[in-house]
């Protein structure tokens, strides 16, 4: 008895810790575009919501901030990339959730395989946003704004 519980419990531990794992792609659809940083999907036949890791767009529906120059850019051009009813294959990091309870993921528009989340930070409609331990993509998002800051895209351009 003893044994089993041990082994239950190192099991359970081990699945909390383990490094990044897609989720199940092939019932993962957009249902809603709340913002330019966070989605609704419809997976194992559950509404979840998506907070993109990595990346940070200027805000348009924060209860207690204006919208940020730039948000109503940034929130359409997710609207142009995931359209209601895209396909997207979903990846995670180290925490699942975040505390709002949304799931943070990473997030490939299929079936081109668009990483979203860089997209997001290459065409200058994000900032990074580097919250440990998930930081799989730091260094990618960092070189894609730097790229955009230079190149004065998007917000680079029109905000700063």
């Amino acid at each position: 008895m003893r044994k089993n519980l041990w082994l239950v419990c190192w099991c359970l531990v081990a699945s909390a810790c383990a490094p990044a794992t897609p989720l199940d792609p092939s019932s993962a659809t957009v249902e809603q575009v709340i913002d330019g940083d966070t989605i609704e999907i419809r997976i194992g036949g559950k509404t979840e919501s998506i907070r993109l890791i990595g990346i940070d767009t200027p805000e348009t529906k924060h209860p207690t901030k204006p919208v940020q120059c730039f948000g109503p850019e940034a929130s359409q051009f997710m609207h142009e990339l995931l359209p209601e009813g895209t396909t997207v294959r979903l990846e995670r990091d180290v925490e699942a959730r975040d505390r709002y309870g949304r799931l943070l993921l990473y997030v490939y528009r299929m079936p081109d395989n668009l990483f979203v989340n860089y997209e997001l930070a290459a065409q200058g409609y994000a900032d990074t946003l580097s919250i440990e331990p998930n930081i799989m993509h730091r260094s990618d998002f960092s070189r894609a704004v730097a790229q955009a800051r230079t190149n004065k895209l998007g917000l680079w351009k029109a905000c700063r």
